[in-house]
This record gives C-alpha cells, structure tokens and sequence, in this order.
C-alpha cells in the first residue's frame, strides 16, 4: 500500500491574509512584539546538496535567490548585539544546507568565541562531513554551546527518501553516528504529518531508530526530536485575531517573533536584511530593515504560516 507522506487540506481563499491590521471578516489580526532577541537566525544560502519534493524555502543546487552571507556580514551583527546589550543568547544557522557556505566554519568560531550559542540546521551528509576534523577541534574548544539538528523526515528510510532523494536517509544517518560518537550535541528535526501518524506513534518510532542506532537524543522531549507541522502556503488556516490569544490560551510571547529574527543576504544586494522570522524569506511584508534595531517593530501575523505553523501548531524554529 502507497501511503501519502502529506496530509490535504482545502485550498487557501484568496481573501484572506491581505490587509496586515484586519482579516478578511474585518477582525483585527493579531500583531506580535519582539519582547526580547533571545534567537538571532542567520540563512547561510539557498544552495543546497538536495533538491527535496516540498522544501518551504525552495532550496536546491540551482537556487541563489538568498546568497552566501559572509563571516564579515555575520560579525557586523554580532557587533551590533554587542553593542547594544542586546539579550541574544543564540545564533542559529539555516539553509539551504549551511556547510555549503565556505564561510560557515569562521563564522561558527565568531560566534562560539563570544560565548554564544549556536545551532545548526544540517543534513548530516557530504558537505558536513567533509569538516569533520575542523568541527571536531570547535565542538572541543567550546564544550556544550554547539549543537547540531539534523533532519530525518520520517524514522523509516522510505518516507524520508520519497522527500529527499533514494539513499539520503542512510546518509544523513552516517552523520548522525559520526556526531553522536565524536560528543557533540544533537537533536533530530521531523515532519509531524507523515505517515498519517499521530504524534505518540511518531515519537516511538523515532525513539526506536535512536535507541537502535545508539543516538543520545530523547524522542519525548519536543526541543530535542523536534516534529513540524506543513507549510503550505496554499491550503487554508484560519486567521489569527486579537481575540484569538485568549480563546486559545496562547500569549503573543509564545510566538517565534516574539524572541526571535533572520538575516538574509537577498541575490544582488549590497548588503543583509532582517526579516521577521525563518519561515518567510520571500515575502517583502516581512523585510524588517537593515540592522537588529530597525527590525525590532512588531509583527503583522498576516500569513498562513504564521497561523499554521506557530500560533495553531505551536512550533519553533530554535529550541
């Protein structure tokens, strides 16, 4: 039997999601203030080694649309947190895939060196584990503030492989050994709906695969087996309104937004921009400004993501 590894769900009205202040029954859309930096993002390119069936942010061995940001560029940032007193706390790095970045070892070593945090979104595969050696002597020189997720899909080789290619299951399995073995610290990035399979059954399914293959990671514990919801931008989610935090019980410091901000170096242009989360690179609504203090402003929660992803599936990017 063929399972479908996505769950469907009704086409998204074109009415909804347009005004930043009203949704499309005239509520008032809910807005999120940045009440502290806590999580500075930064996307290392769109390049990736994989061309994945549903990746959000359309990376791939073609796709520029975000360029290499720089070590000088990420340090101008670090900078700024400096000298502003800014409560950052960590530094996480997506893609694309970041070890294609030929700058992502210098600006790891930048960031660990001022006491820092730092994540890594990774694949586990060829292009991390080409830098074993150097990773190995910058996880030892800066003990417990480096950690790496790694994404499985799925906890079986064949939904995983059915998104990302015939084989990379295995792969992105070798590099998960070689970082449990060598002390670093690492998590797993899931997909919540494949399979059809309830959240319980996921987790034990992975919690299987971890204690099979020896991997120090908790598949109860949500920050460590980290399981996100679809981002389709295409199916239809409810808006979010002001009245929608005490219905749901939810507070806007909840929110990734509320704690959190991306940089991106856009194709072409001289220099970065922060936008206000990890989930939407592309949409110039979310194009903050220049700098952490321009980009401090609240956020419209004027897309589907921003519902589907943070307030309804409680999700976060960092841990």
């Amino acid at each position: 039997m063929t399972v479908s590894p996505l769950v469907s769900a009704p086409p998204l009205p074109a009415s909804k999601f347009r005004d930043p202040d009203r949704t499309a029954r005239g509520e008032p859309r809910a807005h999120v203030a940045l009440s502290a930096l806590r999580t500075l993002w930064i996307n290392t390119g769109t390049l990736c080694n994989l061309t994945c069936a549903h990746c959000y942010i359309e990376s791939s061995p073609r796709n520029d649309a975000l360029a290499y940001i720089s070590a000088a560029e990420v340090i101008a940032y670090l900078d700024e947190i400096a000298a502003d007193r800014l409560p950052v706390e960590e530094i996480g790095f997506t893609g694309g895939e970041p070890f294609m970045n030929p700058d992502m070892l210098a600006m790891l070593e930048a960031v660990l060196a001022r006491g820092l945090r730092a994540l890594v979104l990774t694949n586990a595969m060829r292009p991390m584990q080409r830098h074993a050696a150097a990773l190995s002597a910058i996880n030892a020189a800066h003990p417990g503030q480096l950690t790496l997720r790694v994404s499985l899909d799925h906890y079986g080789a064949a939904l995983h492989d059915l998104e990302r290619g015939a084989g990379t299951f295995g792969k992105s399995l070798d590099g998960l050994r070689w970082l449990a073995l060598d002390g670093f610290r690492i998590g797993v990035a899931g997909r919540a709906a494949f399979g059809h399979e309830p959240e319980a059954a996921l987790r034990a399914g992975f919690a299987r695969l971890f204690k099979a293959e020896a991997l120090p990671v908790d598949a109860a514990d949500p920050a460590a087996l980290v399981l996100f919801p679809e981002m389709d931008p295409e199916a239809d989610v409810p808006e979010i309104t002001t009245a929608c935090w005490g219905i749901l019980g939810k507070s806007p410091d909840s929110v990734m937004c509320s704690s959190s901000r991306m940089v991106v170096k856009r194709k072409g242009a001289a220099r970065p921009a922060v936008l206000a989360c990890t989930l939407l690179a592309y949409d110039p609504r979310f194009e903050l400004g220049a700098t952490l203090a321009e980009a401090s402003r609240p956020v419209a929660l004027n897309h589907p993501h921003c519902a589907r992803f943070c307030v309804l599936g409680g999700a976060a990017c960092s841990r």
